[in-house]
């Protein structure tokens, strides 16, 4: 059997980002906002950050959690609606968040030029190295993680379309022969 061996010291390790906990006064001005809307927009978000003393993303992930948490109770307390009223349910959803959406994240040619480049290096930066990237071009680090995340679905979709680009170039190689 093979012994672990122990990590290096030299490279960064990945890092999940500590549980965030909310005091119970936190807790009752969260509550407050989702009993009044379980969707709301970037700004009420901001402004709850504000008041809460925490990131934006943060009060993101508990309304997420706790749409989740509601859904899976009311599941459980009541049956199933009828298919049609759940497709409005998720039509009427779908149309708030869309009126909701966070502006898109615009990146200039340096930050750009950086983001590449530590993707090239490694494209699966842990949290220690996100940080890093975004003390280093100014960019909020869940940012920088979704960048992250749409650049290797990107880089996917593209490794799967060169074998295709091959195979029509060969074809027409073949046709001027």
């Amino acid at each position: 059997m093979a012994q672990d061996s122990p990590p290096n010291k030299s490279t960064p390790t990945n890092h999940r980002r500590s549980r965030t906990k909310f005091t119970q006064d936190q807790l009752k001005v969260l509550i407050k906002a989702f009993d009044k809307n379980p969707y709301p927009g970037y700004a009420t978000k901001e402004k709850l950050a504000l008041e809460v003393n925490t990131e934006e993303s943060r009060i993101q992930i508990w309304f997420q959690n706790r749409r989740a948490r509601h859904q899976k109770k009311s599941e459980s307390d009541e049956n199933l609606e009828s298919s049609q009223d759940h497709d409005h349910l998720e039509e009427e959803i779908q149309s708030r968040e869309d009126r909701h959406r966070r502006c898109r994240t615009n990146y200039t040619p340096s930050q750009l030029h950086t983001l590449v480049e530590a993707f090239s290096n490694n494209a699966y930066p842990g949290f220690d190295s996100r940080e890093q990237l975004a003390k280093e071009i100014g960019i909020p680090e869940p940012r920088i993680q979704v960048w992250f995340q749409n650049r290797r679905s990107r880089f996917h979709v593209q490794r799967k379309r060169e074998p295709d680009k091959n195979l029509e170039q060969r074809q027409d190689q073949e046709q001027d022969l």
